[in-house]
């Protein structure tokens, strides 16, 4: 860098803030915090939960009868009677986004959490709009140590989470690093929200003082660059303005760490109510996401086990309050279901779900598509263990579910591709503004991204449009909303 007009800066100068910029990249896994307003109340904050599973559904077998309170539940979601009072089933929304060079896999998995009027694929790269999760967690991702996880079985065909129109987010599948991740240099601890709530001042947690490195890094980089700045020229100014923000952002980021770090000291001294449940079988460093996912794909006992493990890292995030936004892609399209599917000969699921789905279920054969309702009451079991574990987690007074908003649905609405009333069964109260315990049936289809224009504003998300709620030719006279999810 050098003033056009001025004396050249010194190379000793611009290697030093080399060396500074060198340790930055270390600091993006930082995240910008303020404490948190749940946290003031002393009440716990609402999570956000996305369990997303392949092929749609078998709407017959899935949907209530009547709208209204749920009485008897449909075959497929029977596995969840026992919390009829703490979900919520809709019916009647739809996508209706357009698409551009994409399979058919691929349309329905680029709206599937963006609702975004048009997707596409060119030169090889995906393009949406901001998906719900991430709007939740650009939002939420403040107050954690991690912004959000995205877990599961996911690319490929299947991207469901967008951080922008080109930016899909990846998804991890080895348990192992998803727990290395959210634990890294630190304990696992319950948070005392009545604690946090009361506590004024605490101590510095060790390490965390201004002799830090982290500290030291920032002094060198705003020190160097202040006695920069008086021999550069316009242009050079506004490119180390623009740096200089980002020092100061990074300088917020370390302000949250420290405090979280003596937040979960406390805590460890003083812990929430519940108790940690540690996943077991987790796999050993370094194997392969392969060796693990193989083994799936044949074997339904090793393909719910994989299930579980990964729902128990999802409900152990929202407990320690590591992130307050998961989505788990559970399930593949690519599965063998031997001893779940019971009848007829065929047992690959790709293949079950396009033989046992059409426009007119009459149509379909009707030996597969009851191959596809027992796979489908499977992934509900395996749902309803992880609703049961949250709603049994005390927080003080309310359970982790009471405290969450956990979406049960599909990226498909049937295994045909089809694009029309999608499963939505919605688990938890979200602190409070839901009132679970109904089935909601909208005769007409509306729009999917009406759901999560709810979802956002019950998480603290302000916002009276997303993806096409207001554009779709199924916008109607909602105005963008959906009338009786909110209490």
């Amino acid at each position: 860098m050098m003033n056009q007009t001025g004396p050249a800066i010194s190379r000793r100068t611009i290697l030093r803030s080399t060396g500074a910029l060198l340790a930055l990249p270390f600091l993006e896994s930082l995240f910008p915090s303020k404490v948190s307003a749940a946290a003031d109340l002393g009440r716990p904050p609402v999570r956000f939960g996305i369990f997303t599973v392949t092929g749609g559904t078998v709407l017959e077998s899935w949907r209530p009868q009547e709208a209204g309170p749920l009485t008897k539940l449909p075959s497929i979601l029977r596995p969840l009677d026992f919390a009829k009072n703490d979900i919520t089933v809709v019916s009647g929304l739809s996508h209706a986004g357009r698409s551009e060079n994409l399979n058919a896999h691929e349309h329905c998995s680029l709206m599937h959490l963006t609702g975004a009027p048009s997707v596409k694929k060119e030169g090889g790269k995906f393009y949406a709009e901001v998906s719900v999760d991430q709007a939740a967690a650009h939002v939420l991702g403040k107050d954690t140590l991690l912004p959000s996880l995205e877990i599961g079985l996911a690319g490929g065909e299947k991207n469901y989470s967008f951080r922008s129109r080109d930016s899909v987010v990846p998804s991890e599948g080895n348990p192992r690093l998803i727990f290395d991740r959210m634990f890294r240099g630190r304990q696992p601890v319950v948070p005392n929200w009545q604690r946090r709530a009361q506590a004024g001042n605490v101590p510095s947690a060790p390490g965390t003082d201004k002799d830090s490195l982290d500290r030291s890094v920032l002094d060198l980089v705003l020190d160097q660059a202040n006695s920069l700045r008086s021999g550069l020229g316009q242009n050079d100014r506004h490119k180390l303005d623009q740096y200089l923000d980002s020092v100061r952002s990074v300088e917020k980021r370390i302000a949250f760490i420290e405090s979280r770090q003596r937040q979960d000291l406390l805590d460890l001294a003083s812990p929430g109510p519940s108790q940690l449940n540690l996943p077991s079988g987790l796999p050993k460093a370094g194997v392969p996401l392969w060796e693990l996912t193989r083994p799936i794909d044949q074997d339904p006992s090793r393909h719910g086990d994989y299930i579980r493990l990964m729902a128990d890292m999802m409900v152990l995030a929202f407990q320690t309050d590591t992130t307050r936004v998961v989505t788990f892609a559970a399930g593949s399209d690519e599965s063998m279901f031997p001893g779940v599917v019971t009848v007829g000969y065929e047992r690959h699921c790709h293949t079950l779900e396009h033989q046992g789905n059409a426009f007119r279920p009459e149509e379909a054969d009707p030996i597969a598509r009851e191959a596809c309702r027992q796979i489908h009451a499977w992934y509900t079991q395996l749902f309803a263990e992880t609703v049961k574990k949250m709603r049994e987690i005390d927080e003080g007074g309310s359970s982790l579910l009471d405290n969450s908003v956990l979406l049960y649905t599909s990226y498909m609405s049937d295994g045909g591709h089809g694009r029309d009333d999608y499963p939505v069964v919605i688990a938890g109260k979200g602190g409070g503004a839901l009132k679970p315990g109904n089935h909601l049936a909208f005769p007409k289809q509306a729009p999917m991204a009406n759901l999560y224009v709810e979802l956002l504003n019950v998480l603290g998300v302000q916002t009276s449009s997303f993806g096409d709620s207001h554009t779709s030719r199924f916008a109607g006279s909602y105005n963008g909303r959906l009338p009786g999810l909110v209490g």
